[in-house]
């Protein structure tokens, strides 16, 4: 289970939670202009934009979870499970493999209506890597600093959603997880008045009651609700610090704790990291649950016309700052 979000200051961000009960080696990945990508039905694409991202590294093939390219467009795959539906070939279509669909769009856009563009001409195939890696049931969110989209492949095709609250957790799907805000359109930031009775003395007796109601569960629907709210009242400074830090407390509303969520007997699932990208300045910013300390990767300190793969082991270990 996973959250994904946006969010504005000065510059734009974008970042995601992978919740899970185990970790696949994934690093941070950075794909050059002129890594050579062999598709699957779409040919070789020697040039293209620049990515970074999470990603794990399979035959020299980066497999992105999240990634951002150097024009500053988002991307990040959600767990799907029961909804995603992925196709054989077709004719008259664009056939990308599952696992393709990242570096494709990336690779290649610069923008979400670009994006657009391009997903109409697309089926996304149901090919998995390999017979240890079978294709995911994902959903997709894609956003620059002026919109965002959810992609969904279902039974009946392709869907592409806008999405103005720039958030995507994973079921129900998308439509669905926005008519769910309708519930909660009376949370407020402010302190609540008394619409029970004007017949009962009712009064506030604790900050925050405004809130009262917002879900704490961790189901993908109420993780969506709560980063919603979260996320349409929060307040940072501008500056990079402020706003990198702002936007982790964002997400840190949908932290995992080991414990809470068994999916097996003694396997609980955790938030394995959480990403946030300044898409403005190509930098991406993670944590792990064991490491709260921000780190930091700048694909602009690389050499972006290279042909290799560059990587950076996830720093997974906690760095406590002894002040005395």
């Amino acid at each position: 289970m996973c959250t994904a979000a946006t969010y504005k200051t000065e510059d734009f961000y974008f970042g995601r939670t992978l919740d899970y009960e185990c970790s696949y080696g994934e690093e941070i990945v950075i794909m050059p202009r002129n890594f050579r990508l062999q598709f699957l039905n779409m040919g070789v694409c020697e040039s293209h934009y620049a990515v970074i991202g999470t990603a794990h590294i399979a035959k020299g093939y980066p497999l992105f979870y999240d990634a951002m390219n150097e024009k500053g467009l988002c991307m990040a795959g959600l767990n799907f499970v029961g909804n995603a539906r992925y196709f054989k070939n077709a004719p008259d279509k664009d056939n990308v493999a599952q696992y393709e669909f990242i570096p494709y769009i990336l690779g290649k856009c610069a923008d979400v209506n670009e994006a657009k563009e391009l997903i109409s001409k697309i089926n996304i195939t149901d090919t998995p890597f390999d017979e240890q890696m079978p294709a995911g049931q994902l959903h997709w969110i894609i956003a620059d600093r002026n919109s965002a989209i959810t992609v969904e492949s279902v039974s009946d095709g392709i869907k592409v959603y806008d999405n103005p609250i720039g958030v995507l957790t994973n079921n129900p799907p998308f439509d669905e997880q926005m008519f769910r805000l309708n519930d909660y359109m009376h949370l407020s930031r402010k302190q609540p008045q008394n619409n029970f009775s004007d017949k009962l003395e009712l009064k506030t007796y604790s900050r925050g009651m405004g809130a009262i109601g917002l879900p704490g569960d961790l189901s993908s629907q109420s993780r969506f609700v709560r980063v919603a709210f979260v996320k349409a009242n929060s307040v940072s400074a501008k500056g990079e610090t402020e706003s990198v830090s702002q936007f982790f407390h964002i997400l840190g509303s949908v932290d995992q704790q080991r414990g809470c969520c068994e999916v097996k007997d003694k396997e609980y699932e955790i938030t394995i990291y959480t990403s946030c990208c300044n898409a403005d300045k190509g930098i991406y910013y993670y944590t792990t649950y064991d490491n709260h300390r921000i780190s930091a990767v700048d694909m602009r300190k690389e050499n972006l016309d290279g042909n290799e793969l560059i990587s950076y082991p996830m720093i997974t270990e906690e760095k406590i700052n002894y002040q005395n």
